[in-house]
């Protein structure tokens, strides 16, 4: 079992915003279903997340950071109404 924490860069808030924090719910979603993790406990804030998992691979982190990281990168990216776009990125 793992206890992992991921922070944004400059811990900056970038998920105030329901479209982000979805991203984060359907990545754990994904990543339960597809990547065979089991999830124990997780909590979310505007700007880092803790995780108490079990995955069946050996590298955890990687089980949810690079999907995760690589859709919020891409829900900015696509999101005509953000103005904070240019710092967030």
């Amino acid at each position: 079992m793992y206890f992992v924490s991921f922070a944004t860069v400059y811990w900056i808030d970038v998920f105030t915003k329901q479209l982000y924090f979805n991203v984060l719910t359907e990545s754990i979603c994904f990543c339960r279903e597809q990547k065979g993790m089991k999830l124990y406990a997780y909590c979310f804030m505007s700007n880092h997340m803790h995780f108490i998992f079990r995955s069946n691979n050996n590298q955890p982190t990687e089980t949810i950071k690079r999907y995760t990281s690589n859709k919020v990168i891409e829900a900015i990216e696509n999101n005509l109404q953000e103005s904070r776009k240019y710092w967030l990125l």
